[in-house]
């Protein structure tokens, strides 16, 4: 019973009461202890919890599955977080917010994210006062390029010069970068979060791990089909491949990708073998990994081919070459890149050998085999249980050796029907269909950049066209290169798909490009963008999607009689409304 003299009103006495004869002897006793550590803390609500801002920029989505991640772990600390996109605020915003955690990618060699472009351009040239706030910067990027996490060291730097408060070292993460986010996140929010004693206090809930496929736990996909797109006479090797994800619990949407686990050319971990001289049968541990041989870890824990300047750096720790160290100055970045062009790892140990280096010494060297990231080419409506990849095979010859991709041959010479290839889903939210069926869509996808859009037609096939579709597609040769030509003449004639212009390069003198069919077609292609297409482009970043997105400038430029101020804003707010999309690697 509740002493009369409690501060309590009559209607808190009687709940109080109700409440107390309720409960068990233990649960009194635990009520107790609860009531205790609140008072000693101060109260749940004697201080405001921390405003904090997860501000993320992403082209892939690790940046933006890393943020939404480390949001919900401040939201169980008790703080306030807030999750934001860059392109869906202002520099002057971030004065609104206690803290700002930033995580942001990399693109390309030292390129912001495409949507995050315009924040962070702003970000590093207003002034704005940021004093007051802390931040803290998770950085990630790709070492094989030589402004690794550049723009992450960028927005680092300028918080600092805005008078923030850096609460916590920045970290650059390459491509296997979960273990340093944790330790960042978790050191982050050990700062700027504190537990609320009812958080922290509440009884332990037993739950009963499940390791579910995914990133950490691949699953070993069958290999259903193999077939190969090009016909006898190209210059080129396409695979098909249909997966089997029956039983992963892996699901997937049309824009999607799917990372895939693959082992290294048994040729490629000889050859490495044989140049260091190393036994084969010598045990090595893999940083997150079990101890095992050393031709295992080069079979399928580690990158050995790909060479960078991170890489060089490391191993002429061990080779104490002067030859590399002029060739790592600041003064030689062009004559480095011109050397590494064509080259790989075995060929910097041929020519750089390092006497009676060991096995681990070596394995240090290396950084972890990444998977690789295909665009997902099939709609699991149309596919259920399946997924399918369109796959082009790199392979060519440089200072006398021949030389393979790692995933691209893994895939056409190894995943053969009835074998297993090791996968996971990898979410792409920033390639989507709009949710309105009504709605055109306009699609460039030379190459296997037709790729997510044989998705989205058969996507469109299953739940309705009414608002048209239109792919643009090249390749070198129509006979021999026109991937996926007869399904595309079937979504002709079903209304999947409602328009197609192809370019064969190479079939005439002059060469033709998916651009200039484009541009043959600006008075119809603005007409479809002024009723409210999506535009979307996919394939080789460095050339065509540049050429491209130049082609729709101009485009809205002759047709729309815009000045090209006004064509580039144009075209700068279909990015920003979410219709001007791309996938391009």
């Amino acid at each position: 019973m509740i002493p009369e003299n409690a501060p309590l009103n009559p209607q808190q006495q009687a709940a109080a009461s109700a409440l107390i004869t309720s409960l068990s002897g233990n649960q009194q006793a635990w009520l107790a202890g609860f009531l205790s550590a609140l008072s000693a803390s101060g109260g749940a609500s004697a201080s405001k919890p921390a405003n904090i801002l997860v501000l993320f920029g992403t082209e892939s989505g690790n940046s933006e599955g890393l943020a939404d991640k480390t949001a919900k772990a401040i939201k169980k600390k008790g703080s306030k977080p807030t999750l934001k996109n860059m392109d869906e605020l202002k520099v002057s915003d971030l004065k609104k917010y206690d803290s700002v955690l930033t995580i942001v990618s990399t693109w390309g060699d030292g390129e912001p994210p495409e949507t995050s472009e315009d924040f962070y351009n702003s970000f590093m040239k207003e002034e704005v006062d940021l004093s007051g706030i802390k931040f803290s910067v998770c950085a990630l990027g790709d070492t094989s390029y030589d402004k690794f996490c550049q723009i992450g060291k960028d927005m680092d730097q300028r918080f600092e010069k805005l008078g923030a408060e850096r609460i916590l070292d920045r970290v650059d993460c390459d491509l296997d970068f979960e273990e340093m986010y944790e330790e960042w996140s978790a050191s982050a929010l050990k700062v700027l979060c504190s537990s609320s004693a009812a958080s922290s206090l509440a009884l332990p809930i037993s739950e009963v791990a499940t390791e579910a496929y995914g990133k950490k736990n691949p699953f070993p996909a069958e290999v259903i089909e193999h077939v190969m797109l090009n016909g006898v006479g190209t210059a080129k090797e396409t695979i098909h491949l249909e997966l089997d994800l029956n039983g992963s619990g892996l699901v997937y949407e049309t824009g999607d990708a799917l990372a895939v686990v693959p082992t290294n050319c048994e040729r490629v971990v000889s050859d490495i073998i044989g140049v260091t001289g190393i036994d084969s049968s010598a045990k090595v541990t893999v940083k997150g990994n079990d101890e095992t041989t050393f031709e295992v870890a080069l079979a399928e824990q580690l990158d050995i081919t790909a060479l960078s300047k991170s890489i060089i750096k490391k191993y002429n720790v061990l080779a104490n070459s002067d030859t590399l160290t002029a060739l790592l100055s600041d003064e030689k970045k062009a004559e480095l890149k011109d050397w590494v062009w064509g080259r790989q790892i075995v060929d910097l140990l041929e020519l750089y050998p390092v006497k009676d280096i060991s096995a681990q010494d070596f394995v240090n060297v290396l950084r972890k085999l990444p998977p690789r990231l295909y665009s997902i080419a099939s709609s699991p409506k149309a596919h259920e249980g399946e997924v399918h990849l369109t796959v082009a095979s790199v392979r060519y010859e440089a200072y006398d050796r021949e030389r393979k991709g790692v995933a691209s041959t893994f895939l056409a010479d190894e995943a053969k029907p009835g074998e297993k290839v090791n996968v996971y889903v990898h979410s792409n939210k920033n390639f989507r269909l709009p949710s309105d069926s009504k709605t055109p869509v306009i699609m460039v996808g030379p190459g296997t950049g037709i790729a997510p859009f044989r998705a989205f037609i058969e996507e469109r096939g299953e739940v309705g066209n009414e608002g048209g579709s239109w792919l643009f597609f090249g390749d070198q040769k129509y006979h021999f290169d026109f991937l996926y030509q007869l399904e595309l003449q079937d979504h002709l004639k079903s209304g999947a798909l409602t328009k197609l212009d192809v370019a064969f390069s190479r079939d005439q003198p002059e060469k033709v490009y998916v651009q200039q069919r484009m541009l043959e077609r600006a008075k119809e292609l603005y007409a479809w963008l002024e009723k409210g297409a999506h535009f979307y482009v996919c394939g080789d970043a460095d050339r065509m999607a540049n050429d491209v997105h130049n082609a729709l400038i101009e485009i809205v430029q002759s047709v729309g009689g815009k000045s090209l101020e006004d064509a580039t804003a144009y075209v700068d707010q279909l990015k920003k409304d979410k219709r001007y999309q791309r996938d391009v690697y």
